[in-house]
Parts: structure tokens; C-alpha cells; sequence
């Protein structure tokens, strides 16, 4: 399953975005994750955002099923466990 990952600007940040992303790429090793690019299709995307407005535009990328978001490192837990699932269908 090919994961893509787009930050947010990083203007107003409540937590170590990079060190949530680290932590779980480091726990689901069987995704491949990489940074989102346009043009290359993804199964999933990863939207780390580093406040509740999580505003990065995602528009440019084709994600065949899902747009997983977090704002708050309180949602490492959840997002791994949605990417887990997908990784079982």
C-alpha cells in the first residue's frame, strides 16, 4: 500500500509533526510511505497538520481511497489503527 504525506506549512505548530511522522512510519513498516507528489497515485494520504485548522490543500493529489488528517499528536493511535485496517482489505 503506497501512503503519500503532505505537511502543513508549519506556521502555528502544537507538537513535533516530523517526530509523529517518524514514529508512525517506524510502526506500520509495511506501508510505503513517502512525501505526496502531484501527478503519482496513492492508495492513502497522510495529512499532518500542526494545528486543528490542518490546512493543507490536497486537491493536486489522486488518492484512490482515503484522506487520513491529524492535527494533535493525541492522534497517532487512531490514525495507525485506520491504516492498519485499509492494510487488511
Amino acid at each position: 500500500m503506497k501512503c503519500g504525506v503532505k505537511f502543513c506549512g508549519g506556521c502555528n505548530p502544537h507538537y513535533q509533526r516530523g517526530d509523529a511522522y517518524r514514529k508512525i512510519k517506524a510502526d506500520l513498516p509495511e506501508i510505503d510511505f513517502e512525501y505526496a507528489e502531484e501527478g503519482t497515485d496513492y492508495d492513502q494520504l497522510l495529512v499532518i497538520g500542526g494545528c486543528s485548522a490542518c490546512c493543507p490543500l490536497i486537491d493536486q493529489y489522486t488518492v484512490e481511497d482515503e484522506v487520513f488528517k491529524m492535527w494533535s499528536e493525541d492522534h497517532i493511535d487512531k490514525i495507525e489503527s485506520k491504516l492498519e485496517d485499509r492494510l487488511q482489505k
